[in-house]
């Protein structure tokens, strides 16, 4: 029994970890590193950094206050409000770009209002990311909020603050850790939106075309498979990065759902 669970634990974690080897030493590490300096990665990186800051900003601000409410308060309809924010989680990213490309394209629904000046634009970047990787902040935002003790938030109360004062004095600090994991699952699941971005946004270089969209651009393009090499070995050591950062500060534990009954009671509205 003992040998058949070790050969299972070696084929499971053989099949994760060869192929992100073979990224690193299928061409000399040398060549990778000279392959960054590619105009191409260059342009991708640089259109990467700045819409996945702008999308995880927007992702922080709309994000926590309706985390806040779903996780404190009890209403009609609230199962159904929270099933829709994560929907996007299981949802096919093509699907995700399709609705966007329908809602604020050009002939979508939003797009005479618009006047089309969003669709294959690096706003439709931003979309498309905070589509596809706020709803991760959310959950976990949710998760974080319940696990803030009430007594603590109502002893807040009696002794006079206020309820922006006590959320921002008492709640925030205390479900913060959550929060910042949910905030880095978020960013490094935007740093690898892909289908959701092709479809609503193109693969403009120097205009939409981010790390990942680049990779599927090189790979096709003739000499371009060593280029793509050294962007995917990029978005490894960066995704290696954000999950070291994660479990060194022991935010990764945070990630998980909090224990039903763990958290706080949801007050009514």
């Amino acid at each position: 029994m003992g040998t058949l669970l070790f050969g299972a634990c070696v084929v499971a974690i053989g099949f994760v970890v060869l192929p992100i080897a073979a990224i690193f030493t299928h061409v000399p590490p040398s060549d990778l590193i000279e392959q960054l300096s590619n105009p191409i990665v260059h342009d991708a990186l640089l259109i990467s950094l700045q819409t996945t800051l702008v999308a995880q900003a927007a992702i922080l601000l709309f994000g926590t206050p309706t985390a806040y409410v779903l996780a404190t308060r009890r209403f009609p309809g609230r199962a159904v409000l929270v099933t829709l924010v994560e929907l996007p989680i299981v949802l096919p990213p093509a699907v995700a770009g399709i609705g966007l490309l329908v809602a604020f394209g050009r002939f979508g629904l939003l797009g005479e209002w618009l006047g089309g000046r969003i669709a294959f634009t690096w706003i439709a970047v931003v979309f498309a990311i905070i589509l596809v990787a706020g709803p991760f902040y959310v959950r976990q935002a949710i998760a974080a909020f319940e696990a803030v003790d009430a007594n603590l938030v109502s002893a807040s109360r009696t002794l006079g603050a206020g309820p922006v004062r006590t959320f921002f004095r008492v709640t925030l600090p205390l479900a913060w850790g959550g929060l910042v994991a949910g905030e880095a699952v978020a960013l490094a699941r935007g740093l690898g939106e892909f289908g959701a971005t092709i479809m609503f946004a193109g693969s403009l270089q120097g205009r939409t075309q981010t790390l990942p969209l680049a990779v599927y651009q090189q790979f096709d393009a003739i000499n371009g498979f060593n280029v793509a090499l050294a962007i995917s070995a990029l978005l490894v050591i960066v995704s290696l990065a954000i999950l070291l950062s994660l479990k060194v500060s022991g935010l990764w534990d945070r990630t998980r759902p909090a224990v039903a009954g763990g958290g706080s009671k949801a007050v009514d509205a």
